[in-house]
């Protein structure tokens, strides 16, 4: 299989991934009563753990040796702390002050960032192709999250501001490994994210003074976002990143949005309206145009 085809795929899986855990998010946050305070450390730790003990098995020399590199080093710290868990907190944060729909189209101006960055890493202007699949791409996530209902979309200044830096940092984690991802496993380098997010958050928020016990169920969803969410989703994602490129692979990434879509009309029995499909045309149309352009 074409490698760049192999990457986008690799990053439609990963989005698939974290639609999932958005979904079982929203369970944990509606239902179970969870706070994101609590839960944003708790999910980065544990998914560092379980990598961590994977790398001290598979992947020893290479785990510790990551951080005698300088340039590697300042890649990792960048990647797990500004990009990973900063886009976790600030994305949650969005959230808590405008609602789920607003999140969502903030972050996902994510591609806007990667693609101006991009660009002017490589001294050229944005392909039409590129501008036309971007776009796409934020009028479904926009049909999708608001049902054609502007009144959803309504948000302060904190809300956007917030929203906008959860958006910089997707673009940071999809460019800042660019060297350490070369010359480093994937496994070890998304384990000391995980492990930096989750110290530095918990220390952030005090995570231990909130008074929280989760239930079975509450404990099953935290299993699920974090192999879901965290270990399956960020690891197909940078393989894809790594193989198509970051500009492609976000674009299969809006897989997300879709997937929690589904999800919500189909677990929380949500409704379907025309501007629903046109959301999910425009990002079929999108994800198809990406797909054909790996092979010009």
């Amino acid at each position: 299989m074409n490698k760049t085809l192999r990457g986008c795929f690799l990053a439609l899986a990963g989005g698939i991934c974290w639609g999932i855990s958005g979904s079982v998010g929203q369970y944990l946050f509606t239902v179970q009563r969870m706070d994101s305070r609590w839960l944003v450390p708790v999910r980065l730790s544990c998914a560092g753990i379980c990598l961590f003990l994977y790398c001290l098995v598979h992947e020893r020399r290479a785990l510790f040796g990551v951080w005698r590199d300088k340039v590697c080093r300042r890649e990792l710290i960048a990647y797990g702390i500004l990009g990973v868990a900063s886009c976790q907190f600030f994305y949650f944060l969005t959230i808590q002050l405008a609602g789920a729909a607003m999140g969502t189209i903030l972050q996902d101006l994510g591609p806007a960032f990667i693609l101006l960055a991009v660009c002017a890493r490589q001294h050229r202007a944005p392909r039409p192709a590129e501008i036309l699949s971007l776009l796409l791409a934020l009028t479904g996530v926009l049909l999708l999250t608001s049902h054609g209902s502007p009144s959803a979309l309504t948000a302060s200044a904190t809300a956007l501001m917030t929203g906008v830096i959860s958006g910089i940092c997707v673009a940071v984690y999809n460019l800042a490994p660019a060297h350490v991802a070369k010359q480093y496993p994937m496994s070890v380098m998304l384990s000391w994210a995980f492990l930096m997010g989750g110290a530095f958050f918990a220390l952030f928020f005090r995570s231990w003074t909130i008074p929280y016990v989760p239930n079975a169920a509450g404990l099953a969803g935290i299993a699920c976002v974090v192999v879901v969410g965290n270990i399956m989703a960020f690891s197909l994602y940078t393989a894809g990143v790594n193989a198509a490129g970051p500009v492609r692979a976000v674009l299969f990434g809006f897989s997300e949005p879709v997937t929690a879509a589904i999800l919500t009309i189909t677990w929380f029995r949500g409704s379907f309206n025309l501007f629903d499909l046109a959301g999910f045309i425009c990002i079929f149309i999108m994800l198809m145009l990406t797909a054909r352009s790996t092979n010009s």
